[in-house]
Protein backbone atom coordinates (compact mmCIF):
# COMPACT_ATOMS: atom_id res chain seq x y z
CA UNK A 1 0.00 0.00 0.00
CA UNK A 2 2.80 2.44 0.89
CA UNK A 3 4.52 1.71 -2.45
CA UNK A 4 1.31 2.58 -4.35
CA UNK A 5 0.93 5.85 -2.42
CA UNK A 6 4.58 6.73 -3.10
CA UNK A 7 4.19 6.09 -6.83
CA UNK A 8 0.97 8.11 -6.95
CA UNK A 9 2.62 11.00 -5.12
CA UNK A 10 5.57 10.93 -7.54
CA UNK A 11 3.18 10.94 -10.49
CA UNK A 12 1.33 13.89 -8.99
CA UNK A 13 4.60 15.74 -8.32
CA UNK A 14 5.74 15.20 -11.90
CA UNK A 15 2.41 16.45 -13.25
CA UNK A 16 2.66 19.47 -10.95
CA UNK A 17 6.15 20.13 -12.31
CA UNK A 18 4.76 20.01 -15.84
CA UNK A 19 2.04 22.45 -14.93
CA UNK A 20 4.50 24.86 -13.34
CA UNK A 21 6.87 24.79 -16.30
CA UNK A 22 4.14 25.13 -18.89
CA UNK A 23 2.05 27.76 -17.09
CA UNK A 24 4.97 30.09 -16.35
CA UNK A 25 5.61 30.83 -19.99
CA UNK A 26 4.33 33.34 -22.45
CA UNK A 27 5.33 32.00 -25.88
CA UNK A 28 2.43 33.10 -28.04
CA UNK A 29 0.24 30.19 -29.04
CA UNK A 30 2.34 27.60 -27.27
CA UNK A 31 1.79 28.32 -23.60
CA UNK A 32 5.37 27.19 -22.93
CA UNK A 33 8.11 29.37 -21.46
CA UNK A 34 11.00 27.57 -23.14
CA UNK A 35 11.78 25.99 -26.48
CA UNK A 36 11.40 22.24 -26.78
CA UNK A 37 8.95 19.53 -25.87
CA UNK A 38 8.46 20.07 -22.14
CA UNK A 39 5.73 17.44 -21.95
CA UNK A 40 8.12 14.97 -23.58
CA UNK A 41 10.86 16.03 -21.20
CA UNK A 42 8.66 15.11 -18.27
CA UNK A 43 7.23 11.87 -19.69
CA UNK A 44 10.51 10.59 -21.14
CA UNK A 45 13.01 11.78 -18.53
CA UNK A 46 11.26 12.06 -15.16
CA UNK A 47 12.20 8.55 -14.06
CA UNK A 48 15.88 9.35 -14.52
CA UNK A 49 15.89 12.52 -12.41
CA UNK A 50 13.48 11.76 -9.58
CA UNK A 51 14.79 11.59 -6.04
CA UNK A 52 15.45 8.14 -4.63
CA UNK A 53 16.77 5.12 -6.38
CA UNK A 54 20.02 4.70 -8.25
CA UNK A 55 21.41 7.05 -10.87
CA UNK A 56 20.73 5.53 -14.30
CA UNK A 57 21.71 6.44 -17.82
CA UNK A 58 18.64 7.83 -19.61
CA UNK A 59 16.87 6.17 -22.51
CA UNK A 60 17.32 7.18 -26.13
CA UNK A 61 13.79 8.64 -25.97
CA UNK A 62 14.81 10.92 -23.13
CA UNK A 63 17.96 12.00 -24.98
CA UNK A 64 15.94 12.69 -28.13
CA UNK A 65 13.80 15.15 -26.15
CA UNK A 66 16.78 16.69 -24.31
CA UNK A 67 18.44 17.57 -27.64
CA UNK A 68 15.72 20.12 -28.40
CA UNK A 69 14.98 21.55 -24.94
CA UNK A 70 16.40 24.93 -23.93
CA UNK A 71 17.84 23.68 -20.64
CA UNK A 72 19.12 27.07 -19.39
CA UNK A 73 15.59 28.42 -19.88
CA UNK A 74 14.02 25.47 -18.06
CA UNK A 75 16.47 26.00 -15.20
CA UNK A 76 14.98 29.45 -14.60
CA UNK A 77 11.68 27.79 -13.69
CA UNK A 78 13.01 25.15 -11.29
CA UNK A 79 11.31 26.01 -8.01
CA UNK A 80 11.79 24.68 -4.49
CA UNK A 81 8.76 22.43 -5.04
CA UNK A 82 10.34 20.92 -8.13
CA UNK A 83 13.67 20.51 -6.34
CA UNK A 84 11.79 18.57 -3.65
CA UNK A 85 11.03 15.80 -6.16
CA UNK A 86 13.99 15.82 -8.55
CA UNK A 87 17.64 15.13 -7.85
CA UNK A 88 19.68 17.93 -9.41
CA UNK A 89 22.81 15.75 -9.57
CA UNK A 90 20.79 13.32 -11.71
CA UNK A 91 19.63 16.22 -13.91
CA UNK A 92 23.27 17.13 -14.54
CA UNK A 93 24.09 13.49 -15.33
CA UNK A 94 21.17 13.12 -17.77
CA UNK A 95 22.02 16.34 -19.60
CA UNK A 96 25.69 15.33 -19.83
CA UNK A 97 24.89 11.78 -20.98
CA UNK A 98 22.59 13.15 -23.69
CA UNK A 99 25.28 15.48 -25.03
CA UNK A 100 23.96 18.75 -23.57
CA UNK A 101 26.16 19.24 -20.52
CA UNK A 102 25.35 22.05 -18.14
CA UNK A 103 28.14 24.62 -17.75
CA UNK A 104 30.13 24.56 -14.53
CA UNK A 105 28.85 27.28 -12.22
CA UNK A 106 25.47 27.49 -14.00
CA UNK A 107 22.47 28.01 -11.74
CA UNK A 108 19.56 25.62 -12.17
CA UNK A 109 16.94 26.54 -9.61
CA UNK A 110 18.88 26.99 -6.38
CA UNK A 111 21.44 24.38 -7.50
CA UNK A 112 24.84 25.42 -8.83
CA UNK A 113 26.36 22.97 -11.30
CA UNK A 114 29.73 21.80 -9.92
Amino acid sequence: MAMILNINFMGFAILAMAGILISNGSNVGLGQPCEGDLQGLITQCAMYVQKGGPRMDPSQGCCNVIKYVDIPCVCKYISKEIEDVIDMDKVVHVADFCGKPLSHGMKCGSYTVP
